[in-house]
């Protein structure tokens, strides 16, 4: 894993550019998310994250700065790459780098069945599980 390189990227960039080709495969192409409900105007002023393996981007999320928290989201790990820790390291990354945003205070919904990985990065979920692109989904948060 250590051949695995984690960065943030400017939006439209190549590298940007192939984190929305993967997002498109992994829940439009993979879980049927309407088209229209995976990209949103978020995108515009999100940062992008991607991690890179073996000359391709294997992985990709996105940061929001809300008022209340930072939020992360749209995490996508390529079928190939599943179950190597490349979600986990995603998510250190971007906690790390947006840490001081909003007092560490971090924000996301979670697929039902991936809770336990954001439980094992601090993540609590609270609330009643909700549809979301017709995928059960928990709020979770780090405060």
């Amino acid at each position: 894993m250590n051949d695995v390189v984690i960065l943030t990227v400017p939006l439209f960039s190549t590298l940007c550019n192939e984190g929305f080709k993967l997002r498109r495969e992994v829940f439009i192409a993979e879980q049927k998310v309407p088209p229209d409900e995976e990209f949103d105007t978020y995108d515009l002023t999100a940062h992008h994250v991607v991690a890179l393996a073996a000359g391709e981007v294997c992985g990709t999320l996105r940061v929001l700065h809300t008022q209340e928290h930072v939020k992360i989201g749209r995490v996508a790990v390529a079928m190939a790459w599943r179950g190597q820790g490349i979600a986990s390291r995603m998510m250190d990354y971007a906690m790390t780098e947006h840490r001081a945003a909003r007092s560490n205070r971090f924000y996301l919904t979670a697929q039902s069945d991936k809770v336990g990985l954001y439980e094992r990065l601090g993540f609590v979920a609270y609330g009643d599980e909700f549809l979301d692109a017709g995928i059960p989904h928990l709020a979770m948060k780090n405060y």
